[in-house]
């Protein structure tokens, strides 16, 4: 084999191991945003907290025409936010408690546009030290996507295809304040509640980034890349 031969198989080696990586760090924060993400991600048993549900994708690119939330056990009371742009529709259960509530829009969303949809939950006390699942169904204009899977005990929730929205819920809220979702006498959100939900908007934010300026990120580490391989193969043949 001549030197030739082996520094054009090394040069291939070092090529496919950096598309590789450059494959990873693309597909990685793409599939994480894409996902139907609740905001925030905590709660406080016997009390009530307003969950935002969000998403910035359609079904493989299809816009969203509706977002079906299933209101899990243990939860007392479900009050959906009325907010323009969305029809509300709600399944009641016999005591009057809603098990489903769809948001339908009024336009279809297109695909790679944010958009979000709240309501208040009140968390019975019986759900403290626990995580519940909202389980979302998306349809779209072209087909649905159901974000029902929960991760069984040992495997890693951010390898699951569909996952469903999880709240952890915490601790009894003290009485003062059950039943009044984090508010002060005055019913206005307290400063921490007011810093919780400022800092829980932020995460939200920063998880679903648009896959744009990631694209551009990329284009610029592919560049990078690219340049580098050009001063290796350089670099052996004047060697």
């Amino acid at each position: 084999m001549t030197d030739s031969t082996i520094r054009s198989a090394r040069t291939r080696r070092v090529v496919i191991g950096l598309t590789a990586g450059l494959a990873l760090a693309i597909g990685a924060p793409l599939a994480a945003s894409a996902h139907v993400h609740v905001t925030p991600e905590a709660a406080s048993a016997g009390g009530t907290q307003t969950l935002t549900f969000s998403f910035s994708h359609g079904c493989d690119g299809s816009p969203t025409t509706a977002l079906a939330v299933d209101i899990p056990e243990g939860v007392g009371n479900a009050t959906p936010v009325v907010q323009g742009g969305w029809t509300v529709t709600r399944q009641l259960g016999p005591d009057g408690v809603p098990t489903r509530v769809v948001y339908t829009s009024d336009a279809p969303v297109e695909d790679g546009l944010k958009a979000a949809v709240s309501m208040d939950v009140l968390f019975a006390e019986g759900t403290a030290d626990s995580t519940l699942a909202f389980p979302v169904t998306q349809t779209c204009a072209e087909g649905e996507t159901e974000w029902t899977q929960i991760a069984e005990d040992g495997e890693d929730p951010r390898e699951l295809d569909a996952p469903a929205p999880l709240v952890a819920v915490g601790a009894v809220v003290d009485e003062a304040d059950a039943g009044h979702g984090g508010t002060d006498g005055s019913g206005h959100a307290s400063d921490d509640a007011a810093s919780a939900a400022a800092d829980a908007e932020a995460a939200a934010s920063v998880s679903s980034t648009d896959p744009v300026a990631r694209w551009l990120a990329a284009g610029g580490l592919a560049a990078g890349i690219a340049a580098l391989v050009v001063v290796l193969v350089r670099g052996r043949r004047k060697a």
